[in-house]
């Protein structure tokens, strides 16, 4: 008979020395959470056109600029 995913996490669990068994806990906590909900999208409509043409033409430029681009010597 296999072994439950739940049994063999359990297992490794009680080989684990405490201090890991908190990260264990703490990393699975959040998984439970349900998801955050986001603003639908026809309640974003009203901003639509709000930032200025030329805004929106100098932002795009810096994308094409600085995205795709790699300093090896920042890390």
């Amino acid at each position: 008979m296999q072994t439950s995913i739940i049994d063999r996490v359990v297992q490794q669990l009680e080989d684990m020395p405490q201090h890991l068994q908190w990260q264990v806990l703490e990393f699975a906590q959040p998984l439970i959470q349900p998801a955050p909900k986001g603003t639908p999208g026809s309640q974003l409509l009203r901003f639509a056109g709000s930032i200025p043409r030329d805004d929106l033409t100098l932002m795009s430029q810096a994308i094409e600029q600085d995205c795709g681009q790699v300093d090896l010597d920042e890390w």
